[in-house]
């Protein structure tokens, strides 16, 4: 089985495949105050909690956005799952040409995204990850990286908010019923979950008209759903992209 495992500037999401199957996923916090061993137990843990037997984990791929997080959770996952994990990063074949100025500047995730995405459309698209930032980034119909959009995220937008201005509650990220809100939590639910689908909305439609060619449109990412049922761009939505991209250049590189 394969360990598959991103981390992220909020969560750290793994997956375990069976050949093209994600077998299990689990999401912890990326806690840069964690040691190796801790996270090796943490990851442990989970597995034996779901009835996974770690001895059956023969390989790993990693991608990281968090530089001194990288080290902590591949000495992890060596000392306790006994595999080198492959990580993503300069001179991984990834089969797409990286069309951008600097290349070392994408984040590992949003290579790993757009790789995913062009293997399932096999042609123009863009994919939006809702994580710590919102991002879109476009894939050519020849499966070229073009660049994209990086935009502050839902969840620290709205932590901003809250610190910002003293009386405003904290509110759950939920779709309220109407735009126009009766109250103070429903106001803020709706300037947040419409506010950012006018947003994504409003940044595809432009993409869309400087890129010239067909795209589709894939959201992934934990809050996806939430803005996904409202957008009149988004056409699917997969929490679980950025996993998939992994399994799909570890086979690619093993």
């Amino acid at each position: 089985m394969l360990l598959a495992v991103d981390v992220g500037n909020t969560n750290t999401v793994l997956g375990v495949y069976e050949g093209t199957t994600l077998a299990r996923h689990f999401r912890v916090e990326s806690s840069r105050t964690r040691t190796s061993d801790e996270y090796g137990i943490l990851f442990r843990s989970l597995f034996e909690a779901s009835g996974l037997d770690v001895g059956q984990i023969g390989e790993a791929i990693c991608a990281s956005v968090v530089p001194p997080l990288s080290d902590t959770v591949v000495q992890a996952i060596r000392a306790y799952f006994r595999v080198e994990p492959m990580l993503v990063g300069p001179g991984l074949k990834t089969g797409m040409a990286l069309l951008v100025d600097n290349p070392r500047e994408v984040g590992a995730d949003r290579i790993v995204n757009a790789v995913a995405a062009f293997e399932r459309v096999r042609g123009g698209v863009i994919v939006v990850d809702f994580g710590t930032a919102t991002t879109a980034d476009c894939v050519s119909p020849k499966g070229e990286y073009l660049g994209g959009v990086i935009a502050p995220g839902m969840v620290i937008s709205a932590d901003a908010l809250f610190r910002a201005a003293a009386k405003l509650p904290r509110v759950e990220f939920v779709k309220p019923r109407t735009a126009l809100g009766k109250n103070s939590v429903h106001s803020i639910q709706s300037g947040i979950v419409f506010g950012y689908v006018g947003l994504v909305d409003g940044l595809v439609e432009r993409l869309k008209a400087e890129l010239g060619f067909p795209c589709a449109v894939l959201a992934t990412g934990g809050l996806a759903s939430v803005v996904s049922s409202e957008s009149r761009t988004i056409e699917a939505t997969d929490e679980f992209l950025t996993l998939d991209g992994l399994r799909i250049l570890f086979e690619r590189n093993r």
